[in-house]
């Protein structure tokens, strides 16, 4: 009865510490050099990470045309810049006019 209970107990701590764990796959541990012009053209996109579980830092992540991830502190003007310049350019691309085509009526 002893080793059971053990056993139930050591395998219910190991179940607890393997969900507990932290994933630092896709957070920013440090910030990054100001990427070069001709990089920061190649930027397709953003996200913003918080200061939560095991992201220590707050940053902006811009991510690149081949998945190239560079991290930049928030408070940095260019990377005010380049985000600013990322939201008009999703903001122009969803405003675009949709061209109306007239319908013709049958004719018979």
């Amino acid at each position: 009865m002893g080793f059971n209970a053990f056993f139930f107990l050591l395998l219910i701590s190991c179940l607890y510490l393997a969900l507990a764990q932290v994933s630092y796959d896709d957070c920013c541990l440090k910030y990054g050099k100001k990427p070069n012009k001709a990089t920061q053209r190649h930027i397709v996109k953003y996200r913003v990470q918080v200061v939560d579980g095991g992201c220590n830092i707050p940053a902006l992540v811009f991510t690149a045309k081949k998945g190239h991830v560079f991290c930049a502190d928030p408070r940095e003007k260019w990377a005010k810049l380049l985000k600013e310049k990322l939201d008009r350019k999703v903001a122009n691309k969803n405003n675009k006019p949709y061209k109306h085509y007239r319908q013709e009526p049958n004719r018979v």
